[in-house]
């Protein structure tokens, strides 16, 4: 009887660990996620940041998650948001103007 209460916590715990990384991988796929990334893009390049690491590093971010937000995959923070805003020298405002 124990090995059977054992085993049924492990696949329930299998199928919430299946269904959170559902969830996470969904949420990565938001369409604002995207739209924003497109027009962290579109700045950077009018900016004259030719890379993502010079962008990166000007920053202050590290150039994998700069390439996780350009590809929508990245829920970024409000400090980040301020930090990409400043870093190519718009508003905030500006900034979400897709």
């Amino acid at each position: 009887m124990y090995y059977i209460i054992k085993l049924m916590i492990l696949i329930v715990r299998r199928i919430i660990i299946s269904i959170a990384l559902f969830l996470i991988v969904m949420a990565k796929n938001s369409e604002i996620l995207k739209k924003f990334g497109k027009r962290v893009i579109e700045l950077r390049t009018q900016k004259g940041f030719t890379s993502q690491m010079s962008f990166a590093l000007k920053a202050k971010l590290d150039r994998t998650y700069v390439g996780g937000i350009e590809r929508g995959e990245r829920n970024v923070s409000l400090e980040n948001i301020q930090k990409i805003a400043k870093t190519l020298g718009i508003s905030l405002e500006e900034l979400f103007r897709f």
